[in-house]
C-alpha cells in the first residue's frame, strides 16, 4: 500500500510541495493561481489519481491509525458528497454561515493562551485548555487540507479537524484508542465522512475483549445517540463560546454526560 501511494503522489510533487497555509490565516481561494491551484497549499487530482490516494491512504490508515497523514489524505479523497451536506448545513445555520465568511482557525497562533487560562474554572475555554495539557496534544498537528478540489469544502474540512479536540473536550473523552474511537462514532453520525466511517468500524480491531465488550454495550450506543441528538458541531464559533460553561454548552447540544465506564480512563 505504501508503494501505492508513493507512486500516486510522485507526478503530484511538481505541482508546488507538500508546504500548507499558515494556520494562523483564513482558508481562501486564489482566483486565478498559477497550475489551477484554489487555495494555498491545493494539489489538482484526476478522479484516478483520488482513487490510487484513497486506496492507498485506507490500507496505511488501517495498518496505523496513528498515522493522521494518511487519515487525512483519506478523509480528503472520499469526503467530496459528505462535505457538500456539511456546506450547506453551515451555510443554513447563522452561526455557521458566519463561520463560512470569516473563517476562522485553531491554532497556537491564534489562541489566546492566557485568556483561555484567566477564565472560570469548568469554561470551555478552560476545559479544552485542559484537555490539551492532559493529553500532550497540540492545535498545530491538523494537516492541511490539500485534496480538495473546492476552496470552501476544503476550508470545511480544515474546520472539521480544527474542532477535533474541541469534540474530545464536549464528550469528555481521553486521546486514547478507545476514547478516539468513541469521538470517531459520534463524528461517523454528525458528518458523514467515509474516513470516520470508516475508523468507528474497523478501529475496535486493536481492542482487548474486556475493552470491546464496554465499547459495543455502552459507549458506541451513547456515542450513536450523543451524535444523532445533537444539532451539527461545525455550526458552533467556539471562538466565541470559550466562557460559556462546558456544562451548558452540552446542554445546549443535548449531549449527555459519558458513561461511567470512562470515568478515570
Amino acid at each position: 500500500m505504501g508503494t501505492l501511494l508513493r507512486s500516486a503522489l510522485r507526478p503530484l510533487r511538481r505541482v508546488g510541495g507538500l508546504r500548507g497555509p499558515a494556520a494562523d490565516v483564513p482558508l481562501r481561494g486564489v482566483r486565478h493561481g498559477a497550475n489551477g491551484l484554489l487555495y494555498p497549499g491545493h494539489i489538482p487530482t484526476s478522479p484516478l489519481q483520488k482513487a490510487l490516494l484513497a486506496a492507498g491512504s485506507a490500507g496505511m490508515s488501517l495498518y496505523n491509525p496513528y498515522r493522521h497523514d494518511m487519515v487525512a489524505v483519506l478523509g480528503e479523497t472520499t469526503g467530496h458528497g459528505a462535505l457538500k451536506v456539511l456546506r450547506d448545513q453551515m451555510r443554513n445555520d447563522p452561526e455557521g454561515a458566519e463561520i463560512l465568511q470569516e473563517r476562522p482557525r485553531i491554532s497556537l497562533s491564534t489562541l489566546d493562551l492566557d485568556k483561555l487560562r484567566s477564565l472560570p474554572e469548568g469554561s470551555l475555554g478552560q476545559e479544552y485548555l485542559r484537555f490539551l495539557h492532559v493529553n500532550r496534544v497540540s492545535p498545530d498537528t491538523r494537516a492541511p487540507t490539500r485534496f480538495v478540489d473546492d476552496e470552501e469544502l476544503a476550508y470545511v474540512i480544515q474546520r472539521y479537524r480544527e474542532v477535533h479536540d474541541m469534540l474530545h473536550t464536549l464528550l469528555g473523552m481521553p486521546t486514547n484508542i478507545l476514547g478516539e474511537i468513541v469521538v470517531k462514532w459520534f463524528e461517523a453520525v454528525q458528518t458523514g465522512l467515509p474516513m470516520c466511517i470508516l475508523g468507528a468500524l474497523f478501529g475496535p480491531i486493536r481492542l482487548s475483549a474486556q475493552s470491546l465488550q464496554v465499547l459495543v454495550s455502552e459507549l458506541i450506543p451513547w456515542a450513536i445517540q450523543n451524535g444523532r441528538r445533537a444539532p451539527c458541531v461545525l455550526n458552533l464559533y467556539y471562538e466565541r463560546r470559550w466562557e460559556q460553561p462546558l456544562r451548558a454548552l452540552r446542554e445546549e447540544l443535548g449531549i449527555t454526560d459519558p458513561p461511567p465506564c470512562m470515568s478515570g480512563a
